[in-house]
């Protein structure tokens, strides 16, 4: 018989649509991140530093560029005849067709999938939070308290409170409550969305709550493991955890890594981040090119100057071009002579020359204000920008765009121009 003493299930199927354009085509896990890395690597290199090897990949949304990137778990060390990465897609059985309708029906639906490792205890991971934890340090938390559920919990401002399910507790970090974006909150103690079941505690509260419309883990499962008398436990997490679940937050961690001392550090050699490496020569930074604090992929080649930015692997910015507060993803080409302040270029695009990005007054944006906004200028992936043209802040741009598209050679602030059919 196969056991496992713990298996993860990271869920990995969300649109994202709060990242935009940036998930018109992929789910929110596979965006790129920090230059060479993809958001769902964070969480499977932490299984795999945390010494668990078994891990079952939930997927939905746009899975293609997810399913690519991960393959048999290579990179993380997670290709294992026993255990290892396994890609989990709804699919259709003889009582019935169901998309994953909820975190927790997801799960559900793979109950199969986990009692064939007769695991002690169930991981439940996210697949779009960036950061570092040792789960088995969790572990020793939850069995410490003889737990049957385990919740990662972490501080937060208590103005910011109201935004997250927050957990109330005990002296001994037993959870006696818990709202869920409360309106006047009584704890700053925020659920990260990962948590440790014990086996049965997990599969009892699944079948039993299975018909329930988008069955959810805040929603259903913890509140019927504390009204049937679980122990629910708060484990305290002090590190750096970002959910970048909006072009803001996406913008403002990929800044915080070119910190001059980082709070999130890529470079630690005790807790490295893994991820499916191309094979790409090595930078190359022409005569004239200049870079301050910065991260730069493989295989780039920097003719122009960039500060305080992210660039991917494969990216060429082409001379006179002056890249700032940027994030340019894999495979992208700027031409020469061109301008980028606070820009988020996706990947496979190409931008002529004499191109201004994030220029002019910032304006709200004519159709999601709630996305496009803090003067980002946003492309997705496979546009094109010809030459000669402006675009101003809170803009998005997505497609093969020409000419004919910029009146008067631009797209002013707040406007948005979707030639892809993907805008969001």
């Amino acid at each position: 018989m196969i056991k496992k003493e713990m298996i993860a299930m990271l869920l990995a199927g969300g649109q994202g649509s709060r990242l935009g354009v940036l998930t018109a085509k992929m789910a929110k896990p596979a965006v790129s991140f920090g230059g060479k890395y993809r958001i769902i690597d964070f969480p499977l290199s932490n299984c795999i530093n945390s010494g668990v090897d078994t891990v079952g990949v939930l997927t939905q949304y746009c899975p293609l560029k997810l399913n690519s990137h991960i393959g048999i778990g290579i990179p993380w060390d997670l290709d294992r005849n026993i255990g290892g990465v396994s890609i989990l897609p709804p699919y259709e059985n003889s009582i019935n067709t169901e998309w994953y309708s909820g975190t927790a029906n997801a799960i559900y639906q793979n109950l199969e999938y986990m009692e064939s490792y007769h695991p002690d205890y169930v991981l439940i991971l996210s697949g779009d939070h960036i950061y570092k934890m040792d789960y088995e340090t969790m572990l020793d938390f939850h069995k410490a308290c003889n737990a049957d559920v385990t919740i990662a919990v972490m501080p937060v401002p208590m103005e910011e409170a109201k935004r997250f399910g927050i957990m109330i507790t005990d002296d001994k970090k037993q959870i006696t409550d818990f709202e869920e974006k409360p309106e006047h909150p009584r704890s700053n103690l925020a659920s990260m969305g990962i948590y440790i079941f014990s086996w049965e505690a997990l599969k009892e509260a699944l079948i039993t709550n299975k018909d329930q419309p988008g069955l959810d883990f805040g929603k259903h499962i913890i509140p019927y493991c504390k009204d049937h008398g679980r122990s629910l436990y708060a484990y305290e997490f002090d590190g750096y955890w970002k959910d970048v679940g909006t072009l803001t937050s996406y913008w403002e961690a990929n800044m915080e890594l070119i910190d001059i001392v980082p709070e999130f550090n890529l470079y630690e050699e005790y807790w490295k981040i893994y991820t499916k490496n191309e094979i790409q020569p090595p930078q190359y930074l022409g005569p004239d090119s200049a870079i301050e604090r910065s991260i730069i992929g493989e295989g780039s080649e920097i003719y122009g100057e960039v500060y305080d930015s992210v660039i991917g692997c494969g990216v060429t910015i082409g001379k006179g071009t002056v890249v700032r507060h940027s994030i340019v993803m894999n495979s992208v080409r700027i031409g020469d002579d061109c301008n980028l302040e606070k820009a988020i270029v996706a990947e496979e695009t190409a931008i002529g020359d004499h191109v201004s990005l994030g220029a002019g007054e910032e304006k709200d944006n004519e159709t999601r204000p709630d996305i496009y906004r803090e003067g980002l200028c946003t492309v997705g992936e496979n546009s094109f920008i010809p030459s000669g043209v402006t675009v101003g802040k809170n803009t998005v741009v997505s497609g093969l765009t020409t000419l004919k598209d910029y009146p008067d050679n631009q797209l002013e602030s707040g406007r948005t121009l979707d030639k892809a059919g993907d805008h969001k």
